[in-house]
């Protein structure tokens, strides 16, 4: 007998099930077509409501507040991520003092609410002012840009060094030990071995991290910065038209879409050689 009279023959292909309508099919079809129903008549009451005079009178003030947005989140983003190097390494310290400082520094802005950290700064502050301007730094928190950027800064370097510091650490014990075979100094090894592995880990989380912080952002509005939102609610105080804040969302939803495609792009590039 032939090894081909042995082998199992060829079986038909299941039957395709048919389609039912279950209680939860329906329950989904149902707030499906209700999302999309008031999707239409948002866009409808939209182009009702347009009104160029109050493009052209308020429209470059959004762009200005979109600028004034952008700009803090990308210096409080770098300046974060310089800052999040040594507490990361800190978190990593053999040293329990040095430890317990950086975990310390960590657990506290990641444990309380940014708009309670950017009042503590803007307003707590405020009642040093004597004791700051002894030492000339009255000058820099006095303005309320400078103190968003502060608490935002001290923010997001708490998160980005728990990012950094679970990524190194994801990176396996072998690698420092193929690196000190090769006879590579603990630097070599980092900045060539282990660096270039944790980035592609820490990727992600990092492109979550500056989602959030521009999402975030908007808090800075209640202490007359004028951000997007700033100028959202400003626009609201003179016309009452609910739609500025509809245009503000838009804005904001496409400055997250733009982020979320280059951030998949550039991971994407970097991880073209786990690709098979």
């Amino acid at each position: 007998m032939s090894i081909a009279d042995d082998l199992i023959p060829p079986q038909p292909a299941p039957p395709v099930k048919a389609f039912r309508w279950t209680g939860l099919r329906i329950l989904g079809a149902t707030l499906l077509g209700t999302w999309i129903v008031a999707g239409i008549a948002l866009v409808l009451w939209l182009f009702d409501a347009w009104d160029i005079d109050k493009v052209t009178t308020y429209g470059p003030k959004f762009l200005s507040g979109l600028g004034v947005t952008l700009t803090l989140v990308a210096i409080s983003v770098s300046l974060g991520a310089i800052l999040s190097v040594p507490i990361a390494f800190g978190r990593m310290s053999s040293n329990r003092i040095i430890s317990s400082i950086a975990y310390g520094y960590v657990y506290f802005f990641r444990g309380t609410p940014l708009i309670a950290q950017l009042f503590l700064i803007y307003y707590g502050f405020g009642s040093f002012r004597d004791e700051f301007e002894a030492i000339g730094l009255w000058v820099f928190f006095r303005d309320a840009w400078n103190c968003a950027l502060f608490a935002f800064t001290l923010n997001t370097a708490a998160y980005q060094a728990e990012i950094l510091r679970g990524a190194i650490e994801s990176v396996t014990r072998g690698q420092h030990e193929g690196a000190a075979a090769l006879g590579l100094t603990r630097f070599q090894t980092f900045h060539r071995i282990i660096l270039p592995q944790a980035m592609i880990v820490a990727l992600r989380p990092y492109g979550n991290e500056i989602i959030l912080m521009i999402k975030g952002s908007a808090i800075v509005a209640i202490v007359t910065v004028f951000d997007l939102m700033g100028e959202t609610r400003r626009a609201y105080s003179r016309t009452f038209d609910f739609q500025t804040y509809i245009w503000a969302a838009v804005f904001y939803l496409v400055i997250v879409e733009a982020l979320r495609n280059i951030w998949e792009k550039l991971e994407q590039r970097l991880t073209r050689h786990l690709k098979r």
